[in-house]
């Protein structure tokens, strides 16, 4: 039986999942893409809860022209920085789930560390 591409992501997550957990300090940021909008939050696995969030979706509906390219994932990766650092948070563990490290995640990411998140 052949695998689908979405099969491999979900084998990948799994294994990222076992060796990322994000705690109140250290919160986990999750990446979500899909092909019209560009999701992260950042959760904490301890409670359950997810402690900020931030999407091309929100920044478009704000003002900000926000699509699903490398730019838009960069601005959703400054914006959750600004919301982390308001509420005091600033080192995060990175869970890219199960997508590759590149392109729009990896936008997202360099976006993040510039805005001043540490992981």
């Amino acid at each position: 039986m052949k695998k689908t591409k979405e099969q491999a992501r979900q084998r990948r997550k799994l294994r990222i999942r076992k060796k990322v957990n994000g705690t109140e300090m250290k919160p986990r940021l999750v990446v979500f893409r899909s092909n019209v909008h560009v999701y992260a939050q950042l959760v904490d696995d301890e409670t359950g809860c997810t402690l900020v969030s931030s999407s091309t979706l929100v920044l478009s509906r704000s003002g900000t022209p926000a699509r699903a390219n490398r730019e838009g994932a960069a601005s959703v990766g400054k914006d959750i920085a600004e919301k982390a650092k308001a509420k005091n948070i600033e080192a995060c563990v990175f869970d890219r789930n199960g997508y590759l490290y590149h392109g729009r995640v990896k936008a997202l990411a360099d976006g993040a560390r510039e805005g001043g998140l540490k992981f």
